[in-house]
């Protein structure tokens, strides 16, 4: 964005009479306004038009010309109505105005509906009151120290001022024990304008002693930032190898061009650890952007981007829709991973969306994993991305040895889902004072319920879904649409009470056979039901690196960056499930997720090891785990998915039509059917009821496209789909690049 008031280059380009308004609401594309004779326009400009009975607040995306009306374009001739007011505020960029076309026209999403992901904040466009923020008082009062003030009193330690919604939040404590602080003398409040200075990272700070590997490809991406190479560049290395300290010099060139950085996370539970370690390297912490950052501090975050006092943002998918000035670099970290993938509203991939955006901003683009996507593995080897490998870990720690457990032979006790040699290697590990890891990516207590008289299994009254126990919580739980209730005392089918058994292992049944197993174990959970903040996954990584614990139980949270010098010992409890429903990715995703939660054990001087729980030893994703041969197993993925034209050498495109009632929804799917092109390069599955067939109490029917990649999907889906006018309770979505087939 750029700043308010109009250059005299600017002048020159003013609009005529007519401008083309882009509003963030999901419609066909900008509406047509006149522009005041005295109102001096530039597309970009914030405007305040009526639409209807109300005042929006809309884009000028471009000047009308006569002649370029296209079906994009709501043109009003005879009811023309004026521009009210252009906001005093900053201006979006000509390359964010084409990123969020382009995000349209690939997604085919409406516009509108991507602007809206642009101007998440709109109340950040006015300056707000200023507030009020708490720092030490330079002269405390003695006091009662508990742990809570305690808290208070080291986050504020050579860090700076904060509201008491934010400090609360970042100590992990209540707003009231703020307030008694600042009451007591021991805190300071302190009035600051909403647009204060912030502290800025310092890339001159003493950075950690690269290893040769390390640093030539630490020089290789400081000299693309340098240069403002729009490139592509995998940065490729096993785990723990330091490639967030490699990274981190170009963080730091970009910080020295004076440009903005963007750092993309998968999950927020990363964050905290990611800003302990950027805080060491450049002295703050970057700015955060995420769903649980307050948003009256997204609104602060959204205007310090915007007017170029954030350097540096670390945030989730949407941050990429942030008005960046001057952006010099984008880092996609764990560049595979699913959650990088938007299913609801506008559907698009952050990591590609990172690719387009930096290429319209002349930024170089890392993208970070040890075990790098298909998509961006065919990438590389089709020459439009470079790559940088880190072949060895960091301080010279060995890989851990990873093997399988046999369970046709090595079979867990009745009820039981712990084998003979994991529970010796625990017992093993828990002798030597080190710590363990079980993973089973699997929530709550057990997946199913079931009427041990009539059979019945609990579902969810909204979604074709099972029921899941959260004993811990004393609640049965949908995990798709977040339905709960109360386990039952008799069966709502036949009426038998106490016959409701739970079926299969989650980590919840798991920690309790861990109880009984090693009762005197400091075991714990982290999964997503555990962890609902940043806040709460940074103490929880505290107690593991203080050996606090010595069994972490968890889901796919576990797997993802966390540092635990003590853990020599990872369990996989089922390291088969992520192979079950014939989901064209499944291999290569289970195989991520494994090698990924692997690469937690040993990572300092203290040898690893991995044992793998599976009923299918002789799996190509065990055989390569266990040898060590990710690049031959992609290899052999490649192959088999370029021979059946599978992604990501042909292209998926999904349709999913949705209401409330089943017989519109069928109606739809089969009118869409009927009028498919007849194509040998397009060719179209279904209709046929999603695997979720229903989900939130809307009926689904999905159909599934495939091309090649010459061919220009939207162009011929665009064309097709709109043959079929829906009734207003029937949605039809289109995913372009679908990720999920549920």
């Amino acid at each position: 964005m750029g700043f308010p008031g109009a250059s005299s280059t600017d002048q020159e380009k003013q609009s005529a009479r007519r401008v083309r308004v882009l509003l963030p609401l999901p419609l066909a594309g900008p509406y047509d306004y006149r522009v005041p004779p005295d109102l001096p326009l530039i597309p970009g400009d914030f405007v305040q038009v009526p639409l209807g009975k109300q005042t929006r607040v809309g884009v000028v995306w471009d000047p009308f010309e006569p002649g370029t009306e296209d079906s994009s374009a709501v043109v009003v001739d005879s009811r023309l109505r004026d521009i009210e007011a252009r906001l005093d505020t900053w201006r979006m960029t000509d390359s964010m105005r084409r990123f969020v076309d382009w995000v349209s026209a690939y997604s085919m999403a409406a516009p509108g509906a991507v602007l809206r992901m642009a101007m998440s904040i709109p109340e950040a466009l006015s300056p707000g009151r200023p507030r009020i923020v708490y720092r030490l008082a330079e002269n405390p009062p003695d006091y009662r120290a508990t742990a809570a003030r305690t808290r208070v009193v080291a986050e504020l330690t050579d860090r700076p001022a904060r509201g008491a919604t934010d400090l609360a939040r970042d100590s992990g404590t209540g707003v009231g024990v703020i307030r008694g602080l600042a009451d007591i003398g021991v805190l300071e409040a302190v009035e600051l304008s909403d647009d204060a200075p912030l502290p800025q990272p310092d890339p001159r700070l003493p950075r950690p002693k690269l290893s040769d590997d390390q640093a030539d490809a630490a020089a290789d991406l400081v000299a693309k930032t340098q240069n403002g190479d729009p490139s592509v560049t995998l940065l490729d290395g096993v785990t723990g190898a330091g490639k967030t300290e490699v990274y981190f010099e170009a963080v730091a060139a970009a910080l020295e061009a004076g440009k903005q950085v963007l750092v993309l996370l998968p999950e927020i539970a990363l964050t905290a650890q990611f800003l302990d370690r950027f805080e060491a390297r450049f002295g703050t912490a970057p700015q955060e952007w995420h769903s649980d950052v307050p948003r009256a501090r997204r609104r602060r975050v959204w205007r310090a981007v915007a007017d170029g006092r954030a350097r540096v943002v670390a945030g989730a998918r949407s941050s990429l829709f942030l008005p960046f000035q001057d952006l010099g670099l984008i880092v996609v970290d764990e560049e595979h991973d699913l959650s990088y993938k938007q299913e609801d509203g506008v559907v698009y991939h952050a990591r590609d969306m990172a690719v387009v955006r930096g290429r319209l901003q002349n930024a170089p683009v890392i993208l970070v994993s040890a075990t790098p996507s298909l998509e961006t593995t065919a990438n590389v080897e089709a020459g439009r991305y470079d790559t940088l490998h880190l072949p060895a870990r960091h301080g010279g720690a060995d890989l851990p040895a990873i093997s399988v457990v046999d369970l046709r032979r090595d079979s867990p006790d009745r009820n039981c889902w712990i084998s003979p040699p994991l529970k010796q290697a625990l017992a093993d590990t828990l002798a030597q004072e080190e710590q363990s890891l079980l993973f089973l990516n699997r929530r709550g207590y057990a997946p199913l319920t079931v009427c041990r008289a009539c059979g019945h299994r609990l579902e969810c009254p909204q979604c074709t879904a099972w029921l899941v126990e959260h004993r811990f919580a004393g609640r049965l739980a949908c995990h798709h649409c977040g339905y709960t209730a109360p386990k039952p005392d008799a069966c709502p089918e036949c009426g038998a009470e106490d016959r409701m058994v739970a079926c299969g292992p989650g980590v919840e049944r798991l920690a309790e056979e861990i109880d009984t197993l090693f009762p005197k174990a400091r075991v714990e959970l982290m999964t997503s039901d555990t962890i609902w903040s940043p806040t709460a996954a940074a103490e929880i990584v505290r107690r593991v690196q203080a050996h606090e614990i010595d069994i972490l139980i968890g889901t796919q949270l576990v797997a993802k960056g966390h540092h635990f010098p003590m853990l020599t010992l990872v369990g996989v409890v089922d390291a088969d499930l992520g192979l079950n429903g014939g989901d064209l990715r499944a291999a290569e995703r289970t195989y991520q997720l494994l090698h990924q939660v692997a690469g937690r054990a040993g990572r300092e001087d203290r040898p690893g090891r991995v044992l793998l729980q599976t009923h299918h030893p002789d799996h190509p994703v065990m055989a390569a785990l266990i040898e060590g041969a990710r690049d031959a197993f992609m290899a052999a993925e490649a192959e088999q998915r370029q021979a059946g034209n599978w992604p990501p050498f042909g292209r998926l495109a999904a349709i999913i039509v949705s209401g409330p009632d089943e017989s519109h929804v069928e109606g739809v799917a089969r009118a869409l059917a009927r009028s498919a092109p007849q194509a040998q390069d397009f060719k179209v599955l279904g209709p046929a009821p999603a695997p979720l067939a229903l989900l939130r109490g809307r009926h689904r029917r999905r159909l599934l496209v495939r091309t090649t990649r010459s061919v220009r999907i939207q162009d011929r889906l665009r064309a097709w789909v709109g043959t079929v006018k829906p009734p207003n309770s029937v949605r039809v979505q289109i995913d372009i690049d679908p990720y999920s087939f549920l």
